[in-house]
């Protein structure tokens, strides 16, 4: 099996990339459906986000549209996010552009998993968009294998993630690059942060979305914003956040994709009982490459 990377070097609109992706899982459906021979090969895109909070199923507003009243548009927001109704806007056309110094950021409903949670500059999106059973991952699975991937990105710059019993990978407070990370609570019986939010759809056995990875504390405000989750009381963290300078978000997608891939291969497609296939090749395209098929 080859496995085809896209990587969006640039800060970009979160709905070109929803459009994309949603191409590409459109494909994986048609081709189970018609049974058409040569599937399409899985991909993962890697990106940052223009900033932009998105919900999942259990945090889906009254309603998905907007609402017009006089010259505005009021847009319809879950609970969780009607304290920050002012910092938000509807979903850009895909040519918006960045702007540093904006306290705004666009508001997107979506079929993922879970609750509200924020992407943006100095994060790593990373959406998994394959075939479960082609690579003999259950759901279940599926989960904890992006967990793991980022457990092994973390191990790379000498943290320590853990999972728990709240969804996404999870660091102990206080962490320092370089220093020696114990267990149980972290230091003091602090609470531990989290650094990685995860979730996915299922359709037909097709997944989409994945992680996100803080590598930067760029969005530690927009975190503070809500509560992310719905974990109330818990704090997010970075790899900069714990000592970890200099790393850009490129470098960490890189790993991801190839801690990824050797989990695929080491945990689903060898050894005794493995029942899915191999990731032969990872090969970078471009978008208009995937847009031509």
């Amino acid at each position: 099996m080859r496995l085809a990377h896209l990587h969006l070097p640039d800060i970009t609109s979160f709905t070109r990339v929803a459009n994309l992706q949603q191409t590409l899982t459109s494909r994986l459906l048609s081709h189970k459906k018609h049974l058409t021979p040569n599937p399409p090969d899985p991909t993962i895109i890697t990106f940052t986000p223009n900033p932009v909070y998105t919900t999942g199923r259990r945090d889906l507003p009254p309603s998905n549209t907007s609402i017009s009243d006089g010259n505005n548009t009021l847009l319809s927001l879950p609970p969780s996010l009607e304290p920050i109704r002012q910092i938000l806007k509807p979903p850009q056309p895909t040519n918006t552009t960045y702007d540093p110094q904006s306290r705004i950021a666009e508001y997107h409903p979506t079929l993922r998993g879970g609750q509200t949670t924020y992407h943006g500059p100095g994060q790593l999106v990373a959406y998994t968009i394959l075939d479960l059973r082609r690579l003999g991952l259950t759901p279940r699975c599926h989960i904890r294998l992006l967990e793991n991937s980022v457990i092994d990105v973390l191990r790379e710059y000498g943290v320590r993630g853990m999972v728990t019993e709240d969804p996404g990978v999870w660091v102990h407070a206080g962490r320092k690059h370089g220093q020696r990370q114990g267990g149980g609570g972290g230091s003091g019986g602090e609470l531990p942060k989290k650094i990685t939010a995860v979730g996915v759809h299922l359709r037909r056995h097709i997944s989409s979305y994945g992680i996100g990875l803080n590598v930067t504390e760029e969005p530690m405000w927009w975190f503070r914003q809500i509560v992310a989750c719905g974990l109330e009381g818990r704090e997010t963290t970075s790899l900069q956040g714990l000592g970890v300078e200099g790393v850009t978000v490129e470098e960490v997608a890189g790993k991801f994709v190839d801690k990824f891939v050797g989990r695929v291969n080491g945990d689903f497609a060898c050894g005794e009982g493995a029942t899915g296939e191999g990731i032969e090749e990872v090969y970078r395209v471009e978008e208009e490459d995937l847009l031509k098929e």
